[in-house]
């Protein structure tokens, strides 16, 4: 089995939900860490979610606050894994407001 650490970014993600990451088949990913980054001129509201082929989709953030020209940085140490097909999706209140940063292991 293969592990390889890889970096995934969206930049300029706004009011329609982006997919950041999507694990692809035979893959397991852990998420080791996310950060949003404000790139807006105004105070803004993101989320994080995954996305299953379930339909058992969750928040990992929801609406959290991020002022002007800050980053967030919020997994603090936490592990995420993703199994094959689920997607990591990001979304803000305002349009074209937020980069996001995700980096992974995948074990393929």
């Amino acid at each position: 089995m293969a592990n390889t650490f890889k970096l995934k970014t969206k930049a300029s993600v706004g009011v329609t939900t982006q997919n950041v990451y999507v694990v692809p088949a035979a893959t397991t990913t852990t998420v080791i860490g996310i950060t949003v980054a404000n790139v807006s001129g105004g105070s803004i509201n993101v989320g994080i979610g995954i996305t299953r082929a379930s339909n058992d989709d969750v928040s990992i953030l929801k609406n959290v606050p991020v002022p002007q020209g800050s980053t967030l940085e919020f997994m603090g140490g936490n592990k995420i894994v993703l199994e094959a097909t689920d997607t990591l999706t990001a979304v803000s209140d305002v349009a074209s407001s937020v980069d996001v940063a995700v980096s992974i292991l995948e074990l393929t």
